[in-house]
């Protein structure tokens, strides 16, 4: 969706100005279009599959809808209880179309445009995101799937004002103003917290495929046991691909510790596992068949130690030559640490949520205990790795 919009034909002239509002408007509204129309026609192609005719085109487009809203934090009543999930790899394209959006209505204005215009070219894509987003609310809710109108105005308010400002920020060179005026040392911090995230992610990744890998053969035989033909399978894949990101938070808290649940009656930790009824979804065929400690649970434990060790490393390389030697980069580092713990907590917390209000009330990995235990043992090893690297960069 995003790299669609991209190309989008756009350039300055004298009258830029006047017409940023338009634009901004239009570059938000793209963004709901496109999503919704894509979204809408994955599933109507899906249903073509159903041999029983599946869901109407109106029904397809009602489900279009609730998916986008979960996607952006929305929070549906279902009879069985509140449904609060977000798909994060959905997620991830809402955000990457509003940081493209928020570029967009900058783009548009002229090259010396000021805080306060870049402010409001930024205000009207927001504005207009959301009072698309909260009409659509409007339009998909029912008797059958109410909307939590407290979560769904506070949740997508916030994932809109930070993708926006992102983007209109890096397009207008604010916040790279932002950064030059900051200590030197925030940049190199950033680099190291950034990219331990991504190792730590790629990882759990790695932790997630092996796991479904491993049981195969429950994979398969969950997804031909739901029916539909074709259809129940080619959407079963799409939700597991779309909640792939929330397994791999899941799998932070198990590298870091605490541990995941899937309902008040399954747990799995380093520490054991307590196995109950789960959603008949394919993907948790990787969730272990027994009350034994799998044997991959274990060596993901040093998914926090090798994210500090890659950020330490990666800010310790950034210093700059008079920022300091291996007692600075070591403090940093452990900064860094904290603040990959911070990140993997804010992953947990908005990879999880609650299926109802029974007893899969509680999805995902715990939050706070997540970010506390990864911040702790990413914190050592990326002091130990910073100041190591320092010490022998200076020789």
């Amino acid at each position: 969706m995003a790299s669609l919009l991209a190309r989008l034909p756009l350039r300055r002239d004298a009258g830029a100005a006047v017409r940023s509002a338009p634009v901004a408007v239009g570059a938000a509204a793209a963004v709901t279009v496109a999503g919704l129309v894509g979204l809408g026609l994955a599933l109507v192609v899906v249903q073509t599959l159903d041999p029983g005719g599946g869901m109407s085109v109106g029904a397809s487009g009602r489900l279009a809808g609730q998916l986008w809203l979960l996607a952006q934090g929305a929070e549906l009543r279902l009879p069985s209880g509140p449904l609060v999930l977000a798909p994060l790899l959905l997620t991830l394209l809402v955000a990457r179309g509003l940081v493209w959006a928020g570029r967009v209505a900058v783009r548009v204005l002229d090259d010396d445009a000021g805080g306060g215009r870049v402010l409001r070219a930024a205000g009207a894509v927001v504005a207009t995101h959301l009072a698309l987003t909260w009409l659509l609310a409007l339009a998909v809710g029912d008797e059958a799937a109410g909307i939590g109108w407290l979560r769904t105005v506070l949740v997508p308010s916030g994932l809109a004002l930070l993708a926006v400002a992102w983007g209109a920020g890096r397009e207008s060179g604010l916040v790279d103003t932002a950064l030059d005026r900051l200590p030197e040392v925030v940049r190199p911090v950033s680099l190291g917290v950034l990219a331990g995230l991504l190792a730590a992610l790629a990882l759990a990744f790695v932790v997630v495929a092996v796991a479904v890998a491993s049981d195969a053969a429950g994979y398969a035989a969950l997804s031909g046991s739901l029916g539909g033909a074709g259809a129940g399978a080619v959407g079963l894949l799409g939700l597991g691909v779309l909640l792939l990101p929330n397994a791999a938070a899941a799998v932070l808290g198990l590298a870091a510790g605490p541990g995941f649940s899937v309902g008040s009656g399954t747990l799995v930790s380093v520490h054991g596992v307590t196995l109950g009824s789960v959603p008949a979804l394919p993907l948790l065929a990787g969730l272990p068949d027994t009350q034994a400690v799998p044997l991959v649970a274990f060596v993901s434990q040093a998914v926090p130690a090798v994210a500090g060790l890659v950020a330490g490393t990666t800010l310790a390389r950034r210093l700059a030559p008079g920022s300091g030697g291996s007692v600075v980069a070591g403090l940093a580092g452990l900064l860094a640490g904290s603040l990959l713990g911070l990140a993997a907590g804010v992953l947990a917390w908005t990879a999880g949520g609650s299926l109802g209000d029974g007893a899969l009330a509680q999805v995902g990995a715990p939050p706070v205990a997540t970010g506390i235990a990864f911040a702790a043992q990413a914190g050592i090893a990326a002091a130990l790795a910073a100041a190591v690297t320092r010490w022998r960069a200076r020789g």
